[in-house]
């Protein structure tokens, strides 16, 4: 399997994560309390995201070269 669409969805996935966590954080600042939480899960949700993406792609390589 070639690597780097793997690799690039993951580091898209990824910085979609941390995007979202700095938006958390400044609504929280700016008080926009009720929608920090749901930010902040999302966020999370993108990094679950970006690691279940690595592990598949180190799965598939392990398939694949036995």
């Amino acid at each position: 399997m070639a690597k780097v669409p793997f690799a690039s969805l993951s580091a898209a996935i990824a910085a979609l994560g941390t995007a979202l966590a700095f938006l958390a954080v400044q609504l929280r600042g700016e008080g926009y309390e009720p929608y920090v939480e749901s930010v902040a899960t999302a966020s999370v949700v993108m990094y679950v995201t970006a690691a279940l993406v690595v592990v598949t792609w180190v799965r598939a390589g392990r398939r694949h070269s036995n």
